[in-house]
């Protein structure tokens, strides 16, 4: 794109125009004059031009593999004769299997593989948990990658001894037994985050190998992904720029993933070691965290280690009013998930004791308890859209009208905040629109006040990475 000069956008609260051309904002004023006939020019009508947002967590393959897949969950299924109804209709890949996604067992209760052949048994068949750590079987499926010889730990078996069909946290062995198949497509995926207005994303998958890398940066440089992009499971020595350019072609090196899943926490040494390899080879931990149990042992690992400026807990699921100024002596910044709240709070609710109901998904203590806090979706395992996001925030209402917290209520402005903080520091103070910086940045239909009166993905006119639109919104 030449050049273009946006008119009569809200910026900082005032009315500018701002002049956009290789890749940077390079002028903010009143009454700009056009430069040349290929320089395009756009009312901003008195909308509010922002910086892009950022989406601090999320799953890129999962989320584009998602978005081709069969929804399983309450919002698509109601009982067992609907689920069915959903799996007879869909489509099978190129290679002959089925693929469901977002289950919950309100639907149809805990599937196995006996479960699933009531559904369906006629081709191979694989649908996965809402959390992400579980995938359940048809009896085809099972038999297709040979799950009853397996020898991995997470091959759930009965009472005999035989696999039920059920595989836990096992996403990556499963990967090499399932047919050989090239990545999804990230075009769609990198429209609709585009159509939120999101710039810049980190993939917080573990440990990737270099092909999904690969993927990745293909994926971007053809221009299929537009959004800037860091990946916490970059290899731990990975080579590369740390800050990204003007025309960013390919993902960054986040810092490192690690994963305290809740089915089996890790030794305290092994953890140690794993923390400060990270620290050795200069990357930050972003660490996965989501019960009290694992909190406390990370807390206690990096009390060993020491922290690295950077350091991240992973959507800080439960935590303890009492541990927040350890976390703020740490230096640990926050990237949580509110959003969990409208998609299942009550599911949470139910859960966990009911004096824990504050620790859920904490914000507002956290931001009084000066521990720096970023939103994000954890897409696809939670909504992707920031809005709805930043709307679960405010309102932290769960589907049936509980308020999950009322005390950790974010402002509409703070909880913008957190989609507006850098992503090589979430939750630092929010970028703003100025001149020099990379033109990364997202046209609203209104004025701020009024969209932050009435949050909505409708309220994204245009939105641009270096310059470039990823949404066609003139």
């Amino acid at each position: 794109m030449s050049g273009l000069l946006i008119r009569r956008a809200e910026v900082g609260g005032l009315l500018r125009d701002v002049r956009v051309g290789r890749g940077r904002v390079l002028e903010i004023g009143r009454s700009l004059l056009r430069e040349g006939a290929d320089e395009r020019v756009l009312d901003g009508r008195g909308g509010a031009l922002l910086p892009g947002l950022t989406d601090h967590h999320l799953h890129l393959f999962a989320t584009a593999a998602d978005l081709a897949s069969t929804p399983c969950g309450p919002s698509a299924a109601h009982d067992a004769t609907e689920l069915r109804g959903l799996l007879h209709r869909a489509r099978p890949d190129e290679h002959g299997w089925t693929r469901g996604v977002r289950y919950h067992e309100s639907v149809a209760g805990d599937l196995d593989a006996v479960g699933l052949d009531l559904l369906r048994d006629d081709v191979p068949v694989r649908v996965q948990h809402r959390s992400g750590a579980l995938w359940m079987l048809n009896s085809r499926a099972a038999a297709a990658i040979g799950l009853e010889q397996a020898q991995h730990p997470g091959v759930e078996r009965d009472a005999r001894g035989h696999a039920t069909g059920r595989l836990w946290r096992a996403d990556d062995w499963l990967r090499t037994r399932l047919p050989r198949s090239r990545p999804p497509s990230l075009a769609a995926l990198g429209r609709l985050l585009a159509g939120y207005g999101i710039t810049s994303v980190t993939d917080a998958s573990p440990a990737l190998d270099a092909g999904t890398v690969d993927a990745i940066t293909a994926a971007m440089a053809e221009g299929a992904l537009p959004q800037r992009v860091r990946l916490l499971g970059a290899p731990l020595h990975a080579d590369g720029p740390s800050e990204p350019t003007n025309r960013q072609r390919g993902p960054l090196a986040g810092p490192w993933k690690i994963v305290l899943a809740d089915s089996g926490l890790p030794h305290y040494d092994e953890l140690v070691e794993e923390i400060t390899a990270a620290h050795r080879a200069g990357r930050p931990v972003a660490v996965h965290c989501v019960t009290r149990e694992s909190l406390v042992l990370l807390l206690a690992a990096l009390e060993q280690t020491g922290s690295r400026p950077g350091d991240r807990l992973e959507h800080a699921a439960l935590v303890p009013q009492e541990l927040i100024p350890t976390l703020h002596r740490l230096g640990l910044r926050v990237v949580t998930q509110p959003g969990f709240l409208a998609d299942r709070g009550d599911d949470f609710l139910l859960g966990i004791p009911a004096a824990e109901h504050g620790d859920l998904y904490r914000c507002a203590s956290l931001l009084a308890g000066s521990v720096p806090l970023a939103l994000s979706s954890d897409a696809p395992y939670g909504p992707l859209d920031p809005w709805a996001v930043l709307r679960a925030a405010v309102s932290r209402l769960t589907p049936a009208g509980a308020v999950a917290g009322p005390g950790e209520r974010l402002s509409p402005a703070q909880a913008l905040d957190g989609y507006l903080s850098p992503a090589r520091l979430p939750g630092a103070p929010a970028r703003t629109v100025c001149v020099g910086e990379p033109a990364d940045l997202v046209l609203l239909h209104t004025p701020l006040a009024e969209a932050l009166a009435r949050p909505h993905a409708e309220l994204v006119r245009l939105c641009l990475t270096a310059g470039e639109p990823g949404t066609a919104m003139f």
